[in-house]
């Protein structure tokens, strides 16, 4: 990917690399668009399995986004904590579901 790509990132994404009391990102835009795509992709795959999750496990919007962000940071996450909720937070957008008030980790 070139420094001159021509992808555009949500201000939402890039206010995830400013650290308080700054107003530039901590990271290169090389590595903040690299991780939007990522993310993005991920909110996008997940869409469908949300539905499953809905209909298949009979819970609630609320109930399956807790339980993708969990899946998004168990383990030997790939995702950050403020990356995984961004992802969460977009799979509602995508799904046209309310967003969540809050989630939170085990």
């Amino acid at each position: 990917m070139s420094e001159d790509n021509q992808i555009e990132i949500p201000q939402s994404f890039i206010a995830l690399f400013i650290e308080p009391g700054r107003s530039k990102p901590a990271a290169t835009r090389f590595f903040i668009a690299e991780r939007y795509e990522l993310c993005e992709d991920m909110a996008n795959m997940l869409t469908q399995t949300a539905q499953e999750m809905l209909h298949g496990l009979g819970i609630t919007e609320a109930d399956v986004l807790q339980r993708c962000y969990l899946g998004l940071v168990a383990g030997d996450a790939v995702f950050s904590v403020a990356e995984a909720e961004w992802v969460v937070r977009r799979l509602a957008e995508l799904s046209q579901w309310p967003q969540p008030l809050q989630l939170s980790a085990p």
